[in-house]
This record gives structure tokens, sequence and C-alpha cells, in this order.
């Protein structure tokens, strides 16, 4: 019988013969199981890819396909069912213990160290450090020359070993949770950490899956189980699983089972599974409605028993535990230019030293007997023994390597650890923001990745998802076309909730949770003329729209308990409008089990039996069920996308049919609409007995399987006759038109790459504003190389003679009265054509020539490939954003990928750098956050380079003046905390804290967000002005107190201790003076930090272990040394205050004109009418007022 057989499955089993089935089957009396939604779909896909797919295909057709491709021998596991010992005797499997730890107590150390240095400035450190420790190169202390390295070191390490805890305490939390587990014929409980492959597991309701486990059997009659994979792929509705016939009705515990499943290896695809199943002498196939896999959790279903086929690491959840590739901020990669430059500026500072030290040794040659720092001899002992002196050559390359470790701080080690704790506080502000909060989810920014907060300030390119990113992926449905004849719900109306249709369940009435919009005229046709030839058809075509899908009704209570809610629960957004749709006509679905439907048909409840189901795949691009009715008739239902569904019509009695229908297709596409096509034919007895055995050798073929089953559907779907069409309507999300048009004003381009067919993606872009009237289409859909070809240079061509057009020229030509805007609009078949070929060159020099480029029924990969194209052709920044599995590639290939949390899982969130609940939330990510992060961490850089040179620079003339000998005046402490205490904090605070402009200035105007495009605050010319004005600073350092003190006589220590104040001074000085808005904290860290320094030398100096006893008393006794003071911070900042108000004042940057209209805005409102920025675009002038 068919309720003995479950057949609604990924593999489904094939039918029992045609006898066993056409018999009458009485109307079922209504019950109540509650029941998920299958994993079969991720959703549904109306306007699929291309039937060629090289790129990649959509999440269905990886789940059907996954388990219908062939298994080598050498590829195959053989699980002895009940068997674990033998199972594992010859092959060595996982056992289920799991470890995401990556240390131990004995491979830490070693191991965080290798990390770590995998920094090349560390290295450089550690090298620095070890040539100190050497005597003849002793600059400084052999513990100071260690400290910051040693800091900067142990800051990281703790992070990693408390990390690494948490890591441990899960996994051991993981490891010790129990199991039923089949043991001397009864179930027992044992450790998750101790199951091994082959062990028969039993698991109750509630309860999560300790490894991939084959079903067996479970709680109901029919074999499903419903799970929920939101531990592993984000989905929150529940999936449906099933166990075989041959194995449902088995007691492992009484009866006994044996049998040997053999099944592919472990591998990353936690939708994909196949394997056969030998039992009894019979062998049965398995696919992915087969397994649950680990991480799930049982739910509406009592018990589920299953073989565990892959456990611990080998489970699937554990392999895609890799998370997503890592990212550098293309900040930090700029910043190895200039690293790189500061070292060949230490080099050329050390090699004079050298030189110099040379030169004066050939001088002074014969004076070396008694110089301090190069005696020849030892008198100490009487002996005369050599001393200090190696020679000429050595001590030249002895004094290179003593300069390199003097300068060393040239490279600002701190500046690493300054970055780190910057990005921390950003992300704590843009996580906090409650503008990215998102009311509907509930849900908050997310920062899955603190490493380019400041590339969100510098994009160039967006590359949108339509359905679920622009759209709200909540489907509507709105118009049927049924034989021919439009019903567009012109007249409907939403009706109350005693208008909508209900059904009566014994003394309750159950009626679907959502209230869907009729047409009057179809609701008389249905209820008044069903028994016409319209009505028979539109009947047929709401019953395929009730019993063509994967949904899983569910009864939810209310308020009343005389009513009931009917929750439709499915993968797909799409299928679950339809099916709502058809309850609003009076085809009310009730029940699904494996086996069969109850629909309540206009007031009629009647069981129907599912015969057989054949998937949803992108090549075949359509979905069918054959359903075996009451009056002994057998029929198949196909629903699917226009391009599949109409090679496949009979039209021979269908013309005119098809002919109006393909009009209202065009229609409803035009106005933004998702189409659908159905249709069906009737089934004789021979045919389903030769479809039945057709099935039945390809589902249990051990070869070639996909193929077999792709063929046997082919066949059956094929001479039908046509039902009709749907159109859906996928609904804006909030603000998508503001933020696209702020996001072309602010100079982004945006790209919208669907999977959707072309009509119903443009009249979105028309929607979203994406496309415009003014805009020039230029449309590309080719079949073949050389179209494509063709269509690249005509698409050139219309490119170049437009961009060489003056303007009047333009306009007179196209009849366009703006300015010159093109869309390119191209297929995912084109681009099979072009991507990785020689014509991607072509279709880069199109695309960028364009404004909007629209990209239709596109693969995954095709989506990472345009982005690609991008990256590997332009230094543009890129970001891509999603909501859906098939728009991960594209998130991890461009250079910020940003997942929305829709209705399609989370998987997008889970392979993100940053998540957020809408599309509209992108314009303050980016305006705001992007443009503080990126001008934050710009200066902070740059003022990390000034900050140690200057200090540097300061140690070089000393060095001139002491006989290239390298001793510093400045104490080796002083040197060590310059970078730690006396000037980090403040740069932290500034990158944290400092605002250029508000919030509402930057949303106001999106030219603003230019700066960081034009890379204005950070580059090449910057860092040398940056260099040039520390050089004078240092200069101004030095030589002040040079002067006033070099005929006294003043120690070098106290020389030293003014040195040392009056670069921390300057330095601070130098930061206040750039900063943009003072509050609090800033004050406390700069002026906190002048005084914490006079507070260290002091301690320094009253230390009578340490150099320079009471030094710095000495010399702040006397008027001099505040005269010095105040004179190098005046000599020091003229040049730079002077060029900042010269530059600001004739040549101010967009930034500095906001900042002024800022501030007097209120005062010129009346009196200036605009307010031009000197730096927008090319071809015309931009205002902000």
């Amino acid at each position: 019988m068919a309720t003995e057989r479950p057949l609604l499955d990924l593999s489904p089993r094939p039918p029992n013969p045609a006898a066993d089935i056409l018999k009458p089957i009485p109307s079922s009396r209504s019950s109540r199981r509650s029941r998920g939604s299958r994993g079969s779909l991720d959703r549904i896909t109306f306007a699929p890819p291309p039937t060629v797919i090289r790129y990649g295909s959509r999440a269905e057709s990886d789940r059907a396909n996954a388990s219908q491709k062939d298994i080598p021998d050498e590829d195959a596991r053989l699980v002895r069912i009940n068997d674990p010992t033998g199972t594992n005797e010859h092959f060595e499997f996982s056992g289920n213990s799991i470890r995401t730890a990556k240390y131990s107590i004995l491979t830490f150390l070693p191991r965080n160290l290798f990390e770590q240095f995998h920094r090349v400035a560390y290295i450089y450190f550690l090298v620095i450090a070890i040539l100190n420790q050497l005597p003849q190169l002793a600059v400084f202390g052999r513990g100071a020359s260690i400290l910051p390295l040693a800091f900067v070191l142990f800051v990281t390490a703790i992070k990693d070993a408390y990390e690494d805890y948490r890591r441990h305490r899960s996994d051991l939390i993981e490891n010790n949770r129990t199991a039923q587990v089949l043991t001397a014929g009864d179930f027992r409980p044992k450790g998750w950490k101790d199951i091994r492959v082959g062990e028969i597991i039993k698991v109750q309701s509630n309860e999560t899956l300790p490894c991939d486990i084959v079903l067996l059997s479970t709680s109901d009659p029919t074999g499903v189980a419903y799970v929920q994979t939101i531990n592993l792929d984000g989905e929150s509705n529940l999936k449906t699983r099933y166990a075989k016939q041959e194995t449902l009705f088995r007691t492992p515990e009484k009866q006994g089972l044996t049998g040997l499943i053999r099944c592919e290896n472990p591998n990353r695809n936690i939708y994909g599974f196949y394997a056969n199943m030998e039992i009894d002498g019979k062998r049965v196939s398995l696919g992915p409605s087969n397994i649950i896999l680990r991480g799930c959790e049982l739910k509406n279903t009592s018990w589920a028993v299953g073989v565990a086929v892959y456990a611990g690491r080998e489970t699937k959840v554990m392999l895609n535990s890799s998370g997503s590739p890592s990212k550098r901020s293309r900040l930090e990669t700029h910043m190895n230019r200039e690293t790189f430059l500061l070292s060949a500026l230490l080099i050329v500072l050390c090699t004079l030293v050298a030189v110099f030290t040379g030169v004066w040794l050939a001088i002074h040659k014969s004076e070396l007997e008694l110089a301090q720092f190069f005696r020849k001899k030892n008198y100490s002992n009487h002996k005369g023994d050599n001393y200090n002196y190696y020679g000429i050559g050595m001590e030249v390359f002895i004094r290179f390597l003593m300069a390199v470790i003097v300068f060393q701080i040239m490279i600002p080690i701190s500046l690493y650890i300054s970055m780190e704790l910057v990005r921390l506080g950003q992300a704590y502000f843009m996580i906090q923001d409650s503008n990215l909060y998102d009311e509907t989810s509930h849900s908050r920014f997310q920062c899955r990745a603190l490493n380019i907060n400041e590339d969100l300030g510098q994009i160039k390119y967006v590359f949108s998802d339509k359905t679920g990113t622009l759209t709200e992926n909540k489907m509507e449905f709105q118009c049927a076309s049924i034989s021919g004849i439009d019903y567009s719900n012109g007249k409907a109306s939403v009706p109350d909730d005693r208008g909508v249709y209900s059904v009566i369940v014994g003394d309750q009435y159950w009626r679907p949770k959502m209230v869907v919009k009729t047409d009057p005229e179809l609701l008389k046709l249905l209820r008044n003329r069903r028994n016409t030839e319209e009505g028979r058809s539109a009947s047929n075509f709401f019953f395929a729209l009730s019993a063509c899908n994967t949904i899983v009704p569910l009864v939810v209570d209310t308020p009343d308990p005389a009513q009931k809610l009917i929750d439709y629960q499915g993968e797909s957004p799409d299928e679950q409008a339809l099916v709502y749709a058809a309850a609003a006509y009076g085809f009310v679905l009730i029940e699904r089990t494996s086996g069969h439907i109850i629909i309540d048909v206009l007031g009629d409840r009647q069981r129907f039996d599912i015969l057989g189901l054949h998937e949803f795949d992108s090549e075949r691009k359509r979905m069918s069920v054959i359903v075996g009715f009451p009056d002994k008739t057998v029929k198949i239902f196909v629903k699917g996308a226009d391009s599949s569904m109409f090679g496949v019509m009979e039209k021979n009695l269908n013309a005119n049919i098809i002919q109006a229908t393909e009009s209202h297709l065009k229609t409803y596409s035009s106005v933004g609409l998702r189409t659908l096509v159905i249709g069906m034919r009737e089934m004789n007895r021979m045919e389903f007995e030769e479809w039945h055995s057709s099935y039945e050798k390809a589902s249990t073929a051990l070869f070639g399987r996909g193929s077999l089953l792709k063929a046997v559907a082919a066949n059956i779907e094929s001479n039908l006759s046509i039902l009709g069409a749907s159109g859906i309507e996928d609904k804006l999300q909030q603000g998508v038109p503001e933020a696209i048009e702020s996001l072309r004003q602010a100079g982004i381009k945006v790209w919208v790459l669907t999977g959707d067919k072309q009509e119903t993606a443009i009249s979105i872009g028309y929607s979203c504003k994406l496309l415009t009237g003014e805009m020039i289409q230029i449309i590309i859909n080719s079949n073949s190389k050389e179209s494509c070809k063709k269509s690249l240079e005509e698409a050139l061509a219309t490119t170049t003679k437009l961009a060489s057009m003056p303007p009047a020229a333009e306009t007179t030509a196209t009849g366009l009265g703006a300015g010159r805007t093109l869309a390119l609009i191209i297929d995912g078949k084109s681009l099979l054509y072009i991507l990785e070929t020689e014509l991607e060159g072509e279709l880069f020099k199109v695309a960028t020539s364009c404004h909007v480029v629209l990209c239709c029924r596109v693969a995954p990969l095709q989506k990472a490939g345009i982005v690609a194209l991008i990256k590997k052709r332009t230094d543009d920044m890129t970001l891509a954003i999603g909501d859906g599995a098939n728009d991960v590639s594209m998130i991890q290939m461009a250079d910020v990928g940003i997942g929305i949390s829709g209705q399609e899982g989370r998987q997008a969130v889970m392979a993100s750098d940053f998540a957020m609940g809408q599309f509209r939330f992108l314009v303050p990510l980016l305006f705001v956050h992007g443009h503080w992060n990126y001008q934050r961490m710009a200066y902070m850089i740059l003022y990390n380079f000034y900050r140690n040179s200057i200090f540097v620079f300061v140690l070089f003339w000393y060095v001139l003046y002491t006989a290239f000998s390298l001793t510093t005046a400045i104490t080796e402490w002083s040197s060590v905390l310059y970078s730690v205490i006396y000037t980090a904090l403040p740069t932290i605070v500034i990158g944290i804290l400092d605002k250029d402009l508000s919030r509402k200035t930057l949303l106001k105007y999106p030219q603003l967000y230019g700066s960081g495009q034009r890379e204005e605050r950070y580059n090449l010319k910057l860092f040398i002005l940056t260099m040039m004005d520390s050089i004078w600073q240092s200069l101004a350092i030095f030589f002040i107190p040079y002067l006033a003190y070099r005929h006294s006589t003043v120690d070098g220590s106290s020389i030293g201790d003014l040195w040392t104040l009056a670069v921390v001074i300057m330095v601070n000085i130098h930061l206040g003076m750039d900063v943009f808005r003072w509050n609090w904290v800033t004050h406390v860290s700069i002026w906190g930090c002048i005084v914490a320094t006079f507070i260290c030398v002091i301690i320094i100096d009253v230390l009578p272990i340490l150099p320079g006893f009471w030094a710095i008393f000495h010399v702040m006794a006397t008027w001099v040394f505040w005269f010095c003071l105040v004179a190098i911070l005046v000599a020091g900042m003229i040049p730079r205050f002077t060029m900042k108000a010269f530059s600001e004042f004739f040549f101010p940057s967009d930034i500095q004109v906001a900042r002024e209209l800022e501030k007097f805005g209120n005062i010129n409102e009346n009196r200036v009418s605009e307010v031009a920025m000197s730096t927008f675009s090319n071809n015309q002038q931009q205002s902000i007022l």
C-alpha cells in the first residue's frame, strides 16, 4: 500500500505496483500531525540558472545531484550495521571525540610563538634583541631590549590562551554528553566521545545528534523524522528525513539488525549523501533524506534510531568548521610600503653612522690609545691587552649593527597591537549602534572579522543579490493566468477573518495563518462553475499548487480554543506563498506524510497518495509529483520556469492558451513578479507501470544513478497540458531605493547579481532606482561564444561612441536630457562563454564604462567570477552582500563580505565579515562607520610612523656629536617606555573616538564618502610630508637645548631627560592639533600621558641603581629648562601650523568645507545658498546645501 511505503524522498523509493495503488481511497478523517519542512529544497527558484552550468548551480541542484553521483571503489566506506568492531577492524575510522582547540599544554608555547612570528616585523625585533645580547653590540640593557617584544608577545599569547581555554571547555562539555547506544541487546547511556562508527544509536525528541547517522526507524509509522538544522546551517525551519521500508519496522534491541552500508568517504557537502545499504540480501539506495547530521535536533518525533556512519572530526559539521578565508585590510597592505621605506631610511642612517665612524677612526687613529670608546689597550691590569678595538673594518661593521639596535624603533612594534585595540573599540561601537539594529528580526550588527574595519570607508563597487537582499524574500501571491485568462487581482480585496476560507475539524475551525488577496471572478468560477471546462482547469491549477511542493502544515493554537491556525512550514518562501494562495481559494492542505496528503477541496476533505516525486534540479528547472486520486486515476503535476516548461507542453492542443500565457508571463515579469508555469496530464496504467519499472531500476542503480533518474524524469514530464501560470511578488525591503541612490551619489557602483529572469530583474531594478529612464540599456543575451564576442564588440563601440560625444551631441543623438549613463544587462548563459576566457577583458571594459550592471540568471560561482573580474583588473575595493547559501562564494571573494540575516538561513552570515538585518543599513555602515574607521586608522598609522621617527632622528643628531659612538643621552628605560606609556594611549583613544564629521552630515552629503575612495587620508605624499615634518621637529628638539647648554656643565643624562620630555610633549601637542572633537577621554589621555612621562622620568632618576641619578632635578631647577621646552614647541609647531592654516583656507578639502558648514551652517543659512565641494565629480559640480 502507498501508506506503507514512504516515497517523498530525495532518493525516493519506487511505489508499489499500480494494482495496489489505484483502488478507491475513501475520504480520510482529519488528523493533526505536527510536521516540519523538508530538507530537500533550499528554495524553489522560478528563474533558475542556465541549463549548462559551468560556474555552479543553485542549492537545490547541489543537494539533489550530490546524492546521484557515482562512487569509485577506492572512495567507498564500508559500515557494518551493529558491528562496530568489524567496521573498525580493517579501517582506521575516526572516533567521535572532537577537538576544536588549537593548543595543548605542551604545544601552546612553541606553536603560539610560531604563529605570532609569521609577522615579519616580529622577526625583525627578535633579531635586534638577540644582537643586543652580544657584548660587542650591547647598547641597551639586555632586559630592556627584550621587553617591548616580550610585552607584545605576552599580551597576544594571553588573548590566544583565553580563547583556546574556552574551546577546551566547550570540547569537554561536548565530548562528555551521553547518548543511547545499543549494547548487549539494550539501549544504554554512552559518552559521545566513545561512540564508534557502526553502532546503533537511539535519539529522543529534542535531543541533539551525536554523530552522522543513517536513519533506520522512527516513532512515526511512515518512517518520517523531523529535524532542526540551526546548529548546522542556521536554518530554523524543520526538515524531514526518512527511514527505509526495509528497516522501518525492525526493532534492533529485540530482533537484531545486521547489514552493510557502502557510502562515500567523509566530505564537506552537507546537502549530499550517496550510499547503498545491503540488508536481508537486498540492496537499497540511500540519499540525503536518509541521513541526519551531527548537531541537528530531533523535533516533533518521539524517537529515531540510526547507525553511525561518520563520527568525530569526520562528520560533515566538523569538516565545515574551518571558517571563511582571512582577509587583510587595504591600509595594512599599503602600510607595508611605508614600512619598507622606513626600513630603507633606517639602513641609510645606519650606513651613514658606519661610514662616518670609519672616517673618524681614520682621522683619529693616532689618538685611539686613550679614546673613551675606542681604546686599543686595556691598562687596568698593567699588561696592555687589546681592549675595545677590532680594527677599522670590523669597527665599521659593529657600528652598523649597533646603529640598527639604537634606531630600531623606526619600525613601530607598538603599531600592531594598537591597531588591534583600535579595531576592537571600533567594532564595539558598530555593534552597539542602534541605527544598525533590525527591529523585525531583533538582530544587532555583527563584526565577524575585526581586521578590515577601515576597508568599509574605501568601497568602490557593491555587488548585491536581489532576492532576500534588496527584497524581503517574503512572497505574496498576486495573480494567475489560468487557461489563457488573466486574473490579475484588479478588484481583489483583503477579506476580514470572517471571510477567510477555513475548514471544520471536529468542533474547531482551522484557517491558514496568512491571509491572501483573492480575485472575486476566480472565486465565483471555482464555487459556481466548477464543472465547466474553465472550472476544471482552475481546480487542477490550485490542486497542483497544493500538492506539487514539499510544504508541511503545522497546526498552531490561538487564544480562541475553537480556532486553530494552519502554519505552512517550508524552506522555500515561494512554495509557502503558493500553498497559502491555494488555501485562500479553497484548496487547503491539511496533512502531509511521506506517502499521502490530505487536502480539503472546497469543503470536501480527500486523501491523495503521493506515488512519486522528481525533485527540482538546475538542468530540468522543474519539479513534478505523481498523485493517486480517489477515483483510481493517476496524474502527474509539473511546475517550473517558463523556459523549461513550454518545451514539454503539448502545443498542438494548447497553442492558443500557451500564446496567451506567454503574454501574461511577460506582463507579470515586467512589473517585477516571480513567475511559475503549471502543467499536468493523466497517466494510464501501462504508462505508470513503465515509469515505475524505469524508476525502480534508476533508483537502485550502482553507477550512473543521477543521469538515469534525470532521464526518467525527463521522459515522464512530457506532453503536458498547460494549466496556467502564477505571479508572486517579492516586495522591496524598506529604504532600498533611497539606499541605492545614496550609494550612487557617493560614487559607488552598484551591481546586482541575481538568479531571477531578466524581465523580473529589470523591473526590480526600476523599482529600487537602480535603473532610470534616462539610462541607455545594453542587453547581452547570447547562446554561443561567437555571439557573445559580437555583442561585446557592439557594446564596446557604443560605450566608446557615447564617451567621445560632447554633452550636446549626445542629447541630440540619444534624446537624453541628463548625463551620459549606461546600464549593462547580461544573463548567465552569456557569462558562461565570457568568464575565464579571452572575452573577459572586453566584458570588463564594457562593464566599467556603465554606471549599472545587472546580471540575470547567474549561478553562485558566476557571482564570484564577476567579483573576481573587478578585483583582478582594478585596485578598487569591492563589497558583496547577500543572504543565501548561493551568495557565499561571492561574499568570500569580495574584499568585504556582508551577510543579511534573512529568510534563507544563515549560511551567508556565517561566511561573511560583517552581518546585519537590512540592506539599507549599508548606508550608515559605509558612510558613517566606514568613513570614521578609515580616517581614524589612516591617521593613526601615519602618526605612529611620525611619533617613532622623530625620536630616532633625535638620537641620530646626538650620535653625530659623540664621535659616532652610539651612546645615548636618553636612558634605555625611557626608550622602552616611549612607545608603551609615554605616547601609546592617546593614539588608541583618538583611533576609537575621534570624529571629523557628525553622523548627520555624513548621511546628508554622500559625496563626502569619496575621501576614502581617493585615499586622501593615507597616501605616499602624506607619508613623505609627515617624515619631513618629523625631521624638522627633531632638529628643533635637539638643537635648541644643544645651543642653550653647549657651554654649560650639564651632564648628558640631564639634557637627555629634557629631550625625552620635549619629544613626548611635542608629539602629543601635534596629535592634539589634529583632533577633530575633544571630549574628556581625549583630554585625560593626552595630558595624562604628558604628566605620566614627567612622573616616570622622575622615578627613573631617583633610582640610584640606574644611570643619571637625580639628573632631572638638577636641570628642572633652572629657567633655561622651561625656556627650552617652550621654544621647542613654538619652533617645532610653527611650520605645521602655518601649512595647516594655509591649505585649509586656500585649498579646503570636502571634509574641511563640511566641517565649516557644521560649525557655521546656522549662521550662513539665510545668506549662503550653496557651498561647493572641491573634489567632486569631474563632469559636474555637486553641492552640499
